[in-house]
């Protein structure tokens, strides 16, 4: 049986789109499942949009994503360097390959030499727009015989080489989502195959990279549909067998529009800079469009690999939901090793001012205790800082509940307790803080929600919260006496 063999071929265009991150995951995962390969390949033949830096970006949001591949184009010591014997990767690398076909088709009369200037084609498509005719070319230069059309290439004018599709021609494929797909060529343009800088479009480039590294299955987003007959056609005229075609359904918001910078995030390094954790991502993009047998919703990579097939994928396009994103986040935020959590948080803490890095490091194991208090409450990273800055600073209690706990008449009392308790131990570790309200407790005679509540009111501003014994641990000796005092200089 053949070997299943899958690519992704992003543009290096800018940042990695959330979208283009599901494609890549997709193909992935499926390749996996099927114990075959999966190829990065780079599509830069549009000179006019190639981004500086926009590959190692790519190939970095993959890595970060968790998304391995065994062949193509990768980042080592700092340099772009090219693996696989399909090579080269990289599209601009292989103009001599693509030519090669492009004069195949021309001799074969699959493809035809086009002389029209960019003048006339515009207001071709403009008089086609005015009647409400589909805009395409008029076919102009396809009579043109083959050594006329050499010569005036020979005389220096300039041209590109067009498919000759041939007149109202049903083309039908195959996708794995949509079932049987039928476009009639009269509906289709005759694409340029070959443009003037000597560059292939992508409708040529891909069919070309596609036989020739043994793809057999082409999963793309769904705009790629209407080009597809155009990609069957040229296989045939090539004399080659079509791979099997997947076409996505596309990523929306939750108006059942495309994801756009304007409504907010849309690229990789948006979701990364905002603390989402690989996992939850990549385990949130997989259900958007696709839904396992079991139903099950909370998947890691090994699971979503055992787990996908084409089958699943529905038609419609997938709803990104930041909301359900966010609960998947936090769920992996709650099972993450607290040391490596602690570790990925240091950066949100220190850009919020709130804590200097030198201070964390020397005090990693309180700062571990501190996130690992919080982490429950938060979806992803960037919501650490508003959630620990009760700790920091002078505390100014202003919630309704807060205050009534405080003005109860026995609190005054409790609060001396309290602070006796607290000056009794010359620090607070882990061990005293676990045990201290008992203390106070005992010597106070209040207990239940009498003790707790407004001790917790007087220290951390809120009533309700994270693990007391953790705020006391974290608060220290001296802001629990301060605190505390503070409050009862208030009653008084």
């Amino acid at each position: 049986m053949k070997e299943v063999r899958l690519r992704f071929a992003p543009s290096p265009t800018g940042f990695l789109h959330i979208g283009g991150l599901r494609t890549a995951l997709y193909n992935y995962l499926f390749a996996r499942n099927k114990g075959g390969k999966f190829i990065l390949r780079i599509e830069d033949t549009d000179r006019t949009r190639f981004v500086q830096g926009a590959i190692e970006n790519l190939i970095d949001s993959l890595k970060w994503a968790g998304i391995t591949y065994d062949e193509g184009v990768f980042v080592e010591d700092g340099k772009i360097v090219q693996k696989g014997e399909y090579g080269p990767y990289i599209q601009s690398q292989r103009l001599d390959i693509y030519k090669k076909y492009v004069d195949q088709l021309i001799e074969n009369g699959y493809a035809y030499y086009c002389f029209c200037s960019k003048d006339r084609l515009d207001h071709l498509r403009e008089e086609q727009r005015i009647k409400g005719q589909v805009p395409k070319y008029d076919g102009l230069c396809r009579e043109i015989p083959l050594d006329e059309a050499k010569k005036r290439i020979a005389s220096g004018e300039e041209y590109v080489v067009r498919l000759k599709l041939p007149h109202n021609k049903d083309i039908t494929f195959n996708d794995l989502v949509r079932g049987k797909v039928t476009i009639n060529t009269n509906e289709i343009d005759d694409q340029v195959l070959m443009k003037s800088d000597g560059f292939p479009t992508y409708h040529m480039a891909v069919v070309v990279d596609d036989h020739l590294m043994g793809i057999t299955h082409v999963v793309r987003g769904e705009e790629w549909l209407s080009s597809t007959p155009k990609h069957v056609f040229l296989y045939q005229a090539l004399g080659w067998e079509s791979p099997e075609y997947v076409h996505l359904p596309t990523v929306l918001n939750k108006d059942r529009k495309k994801l756009s910078k304007r409504q907010g995030d849309v690229s990789v390094e948006d979701f990364k800079e905002r603390g989402y954790l690989p996992e939850g991502i990549i385990n949130y993009l997989a259900l958007v469009g696709w839904s396992p047998e079991d139903g099950d919703e909370i998947m890691n990579m090994d699971e979503l690999v055992s787990k996908f097939d084409f089958d699943r994928v529905g038609k419609s396009g997938g709803i990104f939901d930041t909301d359900k994103l966010n609960w998947v986040n936090a769920h992996y935020i709650k099972q993450y090793p607290i040391e490596k959590l602690a570790e990925l948080s240091i950066p949100y803490v220190v850009d919020s001012g709130l804590l200097k890095e030198a201070y964390i490091r020397e005090n990693f194991e309180w700062y571990k205790v501190l996130i690992d208090t919080i982490k429950e409450a938060i979806d992803k990273l960037e919501d650490i800082p508003k959630h620990i800055g009760f700790l920091f600073g002078d505390l100014k209690i202003t919630e309704d509940a807060a205050m009534e706990e405080i003005n109860k008449e026995h609190v005054p009392d409790l609060l001396k307790t309290f602070i006796e308790v607290v000056n009794s131990h010359d620090e607070i570790s882990l061990e005293v803080a676990n045990g201290l309200m008992k203390e106070v407790q005992k010597k106070s005679g209040v207990k239940g929600k009498n003790l707790y509540m407004p001790v917790r009111a007087a220290i951390s501003g809120n009533v309700h919260g994270p693990e007391m014994s953790n705020i006391i641990y974290l608060l220290g000796k001296d802001k629990l006496v301060q605190r505390a005092q503070k409050v009862l200089n208030n009653l008084k």
